[in-house]
């Protein structure tokens, strides 16, 4: 029996030290994103003069498989450039749900031919933004 309560005597019980414990680390944590952030305030760094998303640099290329799309932005007009494929994304996903006919030898002769192009397209101006 006295086993079990040396055993009890050395326990620290849960709700006040431990909620306490974690309470202060909180405070603590919380005291720490208030001065950086008021330094912050204080002193701001900055980068340069902000971003414009409708103005790229020329010195920065894309990665590879953005290459054509980069491209696009040169020989259309900026806005198009930016809606015209997520407009592409959007229809490729949704044409099963509204093709329903069955498919003829003129659709599916269209179909081939309009991804052909595409697939050029992408290609041609891959290739152009990588040379470049």
């Amino acid at each position: 029996m006295s086993e079990h309560t040396e055993k009890d005597e050395k326990t620290i019980p849960f709700f006040p030290t431990h909620i306490t414990t974690e309470a202060w680390v909180v405070v603590g944590l919380m005291v720490l994103v208030l001065v950086v952030g008021i330094i912050g305030l204080i002193s701001p760094i900055g980068l340069g003069e902000p971003a414009d998303p409708m103005n790229t640099p020329l010195h920065v290329k894309a990665h590879w498989y953005f290459v054509f799309l980069q491209e696009m932005l040169k020989y259309v007009p900026k806005n198009i450039g930016v809606v015209l494929p997520v407009l592409g994304v959007i229809a490729l996903a949704l044409w099963p749900f509204f093709d329903k006919r069955a498919d003829s030898r003129r659709a599916r002769t269209i179909r081939v031919v309009l991804v052909i192009v595409v697939m050029a397209a992408v290609a041609v101006l891959t290739v152009m933004g990588m040379r470049a």
